[in-house]
């Protein structure tokens, strides 16, 4: 068939065009409204994000991980812990030590700024959907997801990476 009209674009890019146009049209509806998308700075950012990944360390064990002076990151976190989103606990294991971990204000800062999308936005047209069709429009795209990590397609993937862990609610 291409022999016939070599400059005949494929179906699976056909489709592709499509879905890139749709997901745009979808970006530009129901992106967050609701101000800066970050109300965290990127340090503090990191150190949270950091955090949430490695589970709790002392102040120097996150020095390390984050290549940074152990007096920045005490700073960073003096300022964590003063916003509530970071304490400071005696390790079980070894009461010498005070470990810096996420309070649930931590985590709940943490999940709004990796909100890209309105999700009041997005709950008010899924209440206008027919019954069942935001749930195979969910599924469809985590088949999507699912497509591109079989095939290695995401440059990001490592193997051992879940898409569940990296697109909850997929």
């Amino acid at each position: 068939m291409s022999r016939r009209n070599p400059g005949r674009v494929s179906d699976d890019e056909e489709r592709a065009e499509r879905f890139a146009d749709r997901f745009r049209a979808v970006y530009l509806t129901f992106h967050r409204r609701d101000g800066p998308r970050s109300q965290l700075q990127g340090a503090s950012r990191a150190v949270l994000e950091h955090l949430a990944m490695a589970g709790p360390l002392t102040i120097g064990e996150a020095a390390g991980h984050l290549d940074r002076a152990q007096s920045v990151i005490s700073e960073i976190v003096s300022h964590l812990e003063d916003q509530g989103l970071l304490e400071r606990e005696s390790d079980p294991a070894d009461r010498r030590r005070t470990l810096i971990w996420l309070t649930p204000a931590g985590h709940g800062a943490l999940h709004r700024d990796r909100e890209v999308l309105g999700l009041d936005l997005l709950a008010r047209a899924f209440a206008r959907l027919p019954p069942g069709q935001a749930d195979d429009l969910i599924a469809g795209l985590q088949v999507l997801v699912q497509a591109a990590a079989r095939s290695d397609l995401r440059p990001h993937a490592s193997k051992g990476d879940s898409d569940d862990d990296d697109h909850p609610g997929l």
